[in-house]
């Protein structure tokens, strides 16, 4: 049985466990006040070291936090004991550039050589932006964040090469500037938006169709905001082929165990 997604869990381990169980696949946004979140992809070894390039080249979308030896599941640097094979609610299967499923675990796809990187997610700042009176709708409405694909290409690397992804929050026009001065202090999780106003000029033509999570409202008086978001190698993936590549789905992080305050600047 799923866990209500307005049941917020305040420990990492337990979140992490409930996700293991097979108890919790909703998103992980508004989860663990206090701790950051890391998107999540998986390569076989021969590719890691393209893909490392990649995410030097692109910071925004791809904030590295942790690289895993070949083989090893266990991210011991940012959350101990804890398995990239079953501890996020979610993940996504890619193959030769389709998505050919979304499964619970990754035990049937674990290869010896697969090498895990662990990406900053914007979800980390949302505390934050909260607490400094920035309403955040996704959180509002228990909904997973609204992420785009953009006409705004990633600068490409080895093997990789495609589109930049963001996620865009709604903010009321007198606290934008107070947004971009939060987000700004966390560099590892994205930091500050990429774009903030029309959403033409990313090549977004309906906010209300996102190319993944859910559409959220932008009230009058409120202005879109973008950042830039970790599931840009998914787009990637779609658009360069590897033969194999795992990740998280969206929205469904992993939740890692030290404060969100190491990641302030």
């Amino acid at each position: 049985m799923a866990v209500d997604a307005h049941s917020r869990h305040v420990d990492p381990g337990a979140l992490r466990a409930e996700a293991r169980a097979g108890r919790f696949a909703g998103t992980s946004a508004g989860h663990c006040p206090g701790f950051p979140q890391a998107n999540l992809v998986l390569l076989p070894r021969s590719l890691a070291f393209d893909f490392l390039v990649f995410a030097q080249r692109n910071p925004k979308p791809c904030p590295v936090l942790e690289v895993l030896d070949p083989g090893d599941p266990e991210p011991r640097l940012t959350a101990p004991g804890a398995d990239v094979r079953t501890d996020l609610p979610a993940y996504r299967v890619y193959r030769d550039g389709s998505l050919v499923g979304e499964v619970g675990d990754l035990i049937d796809e674990w290869r010896d050589d697969a090498v895990a990187v662990l990406i900053g997610c914007s979800f980390t700042f949302e505390e934050a932006l909260v607490a400094a009176g920035v309403p955040v709708r996704h959180l509002e409405h228990g909904v997973t964040v609204p992420m785009y694909r953009t006409r705004v290409d990633c600068v490409p690397a080895g093997r990789f090469a495609g589109p930049l992804v963001v996620t865009m929050r709604p903010i009321p026009a007198g606290l934008v500037a107070r947004a971009v001065e939060v987000t700004a202090r966390y560099p590892d999780v994205h930091g500050a938006p990429v774009h903030v106003g029309d959403p033409g000029a990313l090549g977004i033509a309906d906010l209300d169709a996102p190319d993944w999570g859910d559409p959220v409202d932008v009230r009058p008086g409120e202005v879109p905001v973008f950042w830039a978001c970790g599931v840009t190698p998914q787009a990637v993936a779609l658009a360069s082929s590897p033969p194999w590549m795992l990740t998280h789905a969206p929205g469904r992080m992993l939740v890692l165990d030290f404060p969100n305050e190491r990641l302030r600047s």
